[in-house]
C-alpha cells in the first residue's frame, strides 16, 4: 500500500521574525489562509486516508501539529529528540511503516512547499508508485524544470527517457533515467544547466518501497540504520522515549541524497506535472499572494505613501506604514521588527545566527 510520509521538522529561519523555533515556516499560512503543513496534508487527500499518513517533526513542535492536523491518527505523529537531517528521518518512517505494511510504498515529500494543482500532484505520486511496482529496487523522484538559472536548488540531470505508466487521468508526465545529482551551482554554472535543457531542479519528493531504502541504507549507512532499528524495537515498549532520545542523537545527521541517491543504480526522475516553489523566502510570499497596483505585496494592515515593490507582512492588530520605499521587506510581530532591502533576504538567517551568538533566545 502507499503511504505518505510527511518531512516537517525544518525551522526555516529566512522568515525570521514571522517564523520562530516554537512555529517555523510550515506552520504559518504564508502562501494563504492556511498553514504550509496543513495545505501539504490536504493535498494527499483522495491519494492515502489519514490512518496511512506520517508526520516526522521535531518533538518540540508536537503539540502544534497536533492542533493543525487533527485528521492524522496519533500513531502517524512522530516527535524526533533533534534534528539529524533525511536520511534518519526517512529510514526511521521506513522501520516505522513496514511494521504492518512490509510491501508499503513511501511518497516522501517536505511540508513547505507550494504545489498547485493537488490534482496534478496526486496523479504523480500514483504515476511514481507504478514504476516502483515495475522495479522493486527503484528510486524515483521528482525534478522541476528550471524557469531561471536558480544558484540555491540543487539539480538532477536527466538520462535516458523511460516509458512510463500514466499515474491517473492524465497523460503520464516524462520521466527519465537519473544521470547525476549536481549540488547547488555557482551563477554561471547554472545558466549552463539551464541553456543545456536536460537539468531539473531537484524537488526533494520521492517514491520508492520501504524495504528498498531501507537495504540501500543497511549497504551505504549501517551505522545509522543500526541506532534505528534499536528505536524501532522499543517502540511499542515503555522504553520508547528514552531509547529514541539517547539513540537517535548518537546519529550522524545526513542528507537521503548523500546517503543513498547520488549511489543507487536504479534512480529515475519524473518531470514535475505541477507548479512548485519552494518558498525558500519572502519574495516567495509575494509570488503566491501577488501585488497591488504599485507592486506591494502585504498581509495586515498597511498604509502605503509613495511605497512600491515593497513586501509588508503584520498582523491585523497593528498598523505599518511605509513612506517613499522601494523594494524593501518589512515584517512585523508582537516582539520583534525586521526591517531590510529585498536584495539582503537570503541573508535573514544571518540574523538568527547572530541572536543566537548574543544569546538573546526569547527571540528566536
Amino acid at each position: 500500500m502507499l503511504h505518505a510520509i510527511v518531512m516537517a521538522g525544518g525551522s526555516g529561519t529566512r522568515f525570521w521574525p514571522a517564523s520562530r523555533a516554537a512555529l517555523p515556516k510550515q506552520l504559518l499560512p504564508l502562501a494563504g489562509a492556511t498553514t504550509l503543513l496543513e495545505d501539504t496534508v490536504e493535498r494527499l487527500d483522495g491519494l492515502v486516508p489519514p490512518d496511512r499518513v506520517m508526520v516526522v517533526t521535531a518533538g518540540r513542535l508536537l503539540d502544534a501539529v497536533r492542533r493543525q492536523l487533527p485528521q492524522v491518527p496519533e500513531a502517524g505523529l512522530v516527535g524526533e529528540p533533534c534534528k539529524r537531517d533525511t536520511a534518519p528521518c526517512i529510514g526511521l518512517a521506513a522501520l516505522l511503516v513496514s511494521r504492518h505494511d512490509p510491501d508499503a510504498i513511501m511518497a516522501v515529500m517536505p511540508s513547505d512547499h507550494v504545489i498547485r494543482p493537488s490534482e496534478s500532484f496526486r496523479d504523480a505520486i500514483r504515476q511514481a508508485a507504478s514504476l516502483v511496482e515495475q522495479s522493486a529496487g527503484r528510486l524515483v523522484t521528482f525534478g522541476i524544470k528550471p524557469t531561471y538559472p536558480a544558484e540555491c536548488f540543487g539539480y538532477i540531470q536527466q538520462g535516458a527517457r523511460l516509458e512510463s505508466p500514466t499515474g491517473g487521468g492524465t497523460p503520464a508526465a516524462p520521466v527519465n533515467a537519473v544521470a547525476q545529482f549536481r549540488e547547488k551551482p555557482p551563477a554561471a554554472v547554472a545558466q549552463e544547466y539551464l541553456e543545456a535543457g536536460n537539468y531539473l531542479w531537484n524537488g526533494g519528493i520521492f517514491v520508492w518501497k520501504a524495504a528498498t531504502i531501507l537495504a540501500a541504507l543497511a549497504e551505504r549507512q549501517p551505522e545509522c540504520l543500526a541506532h534505528l532499528h534499536r528505536i524501532a524495537d522499543a517502540w511499542d515498549t515503555p522504553a520508547r522515549d528514552h531509547v529514541f532520545a539517547e539513540e537517535f542523537a548518537a546519529i550522524k545527521g545526513i542528507s537521503i541524497d548523500y546517503a543513498v541517491l547520488e549511489h543507487a543504480r536504479d534512480v529515475v526522475v519524473i518531470e514535475a506535472p505541477f507548479t512548485w516553489d519552494d518558498l525558500g523566502g519572502w519574495s516567495a510570499v509575494a509570488r503566491q499572494r501577488g501585488s497591488d497596483a504599485d507592486g506591494n505585496t502585504v498581509v495586515g494592515k498597511h498604509l502605503g505613501i509613495e511605497s512600491s515593490r515593497t513586501i509588508v507582512h503584520a498582523g491585523d492588530d497593528h498598523l505599518v506604514v511605509t513612506m517613499g520605499l522601494t523594494d524593501m521587506l518589512v515584517v512585523h510581530t508582537p516582539d520583534a521588527t525586521l526591517v531590510a532591502h529585498r536584495a539582503h533576504e537570503e541573508a535573514v538567517r544571518k540574523v538568527v545566527a547572530e541572536l543566537e551568538k548574543r544569546g538573546w533566545t526569547e527571540f528566536l
